[in-house]
Formats: structure tokens, C-alpha cells, sequence
């Protein structure tokens, strides 16, 4: 069983990908950073990540929203979060990371900010 289980699927020129289980060091950013590379090389830059299926995320994985968040910048895209537990929202502000994504708490909403 994977540490962590990566969904994607498109809304309108959004992906979202649905991320169930942990981001931790290891397969969890691994998993994460491919995916992110992947949809990049695919010229898929908006990208919006829902983490309500997190259940907890470590210092590596939060170095991996942070690099993801960087690449897809380079690329000309946006990432966002969706969905944060309490846990990652906290943890993102004690690293003082709330302020650099853009965070959300419905889908809709954040699929809006992209246009």
C-alpha cells in the first residue's frame, strides 16, 4: 500500500489532484514531485492541489509544496491548496507558508481564482 494515493482529474484548464494519505519523505514526495513534473511537461501549469485527504504531511513533504509551488511558477502556471486540515494549515503557519500560497477551502472557489 503507497503511502500516498495521487487522483487527477480536469476542470477546464485546472488540474486537480486529489491527494489521500501521507506526504512525507520518501515515496510520498516522490509521488507528489513526479506527478507535478509530469503535468508540467504536459504544459499543464494551473494546478490545484486538494489536500482534505491528507491526514499528515512532515517537513519533506512541506519542502515539496514549496518546490512544486516553485516549479510551476517558473513554468508561467499558478499552484494552489485546497482543502487544508487544521494540522497542515498550522503547520504552514508556524513556517510562515500560509502567505505564500493561495489556500481554499471549497473547490468552486478555487477554481474561480484562476480566471
Amino acid at each position: 500500500m503507497a503511502d500516498i494515493t495521487i487522483t487527477e482529474r480536469q476542470a477546464g484548464d485546472v488540474t486537480i489532484l486529489d491527494l489521500v494519505g501521507k506526504v512525507t519523505i520518501g515515496e510520498g514526495s516522490v509521488a507528489l514531485r513526479n506527478t507535478i513534473r509530469r503535468l508540467l511537461g504536459e504544459g499543464k501549469n494551473k494546478i490545484l492541489l486538494n489536500l482534505g485527504g491528507v491526514g499528515y504531511i512532515d517537513s519533506s513533504g512541506i519542502g515539496e509544496l514549496v518546490s512544486s509551488f516553485t516549479a510551476v511558477k517558473k513554468e508561467g502556471g499558478v499552484l494552489k491548496l485546497l482543502s487544508l486540515t487544521q494540522k497542515i494549515q498550522d503547520l504552514l503557519a508556524i513556517t510562515k507558508l500560509l502567505t505564500v500560497f493561495d489556500t481554499f477551502d471549497d473547490e468552486p472557489s478555487a477554481l474561480a481564482s484562476y480566471n
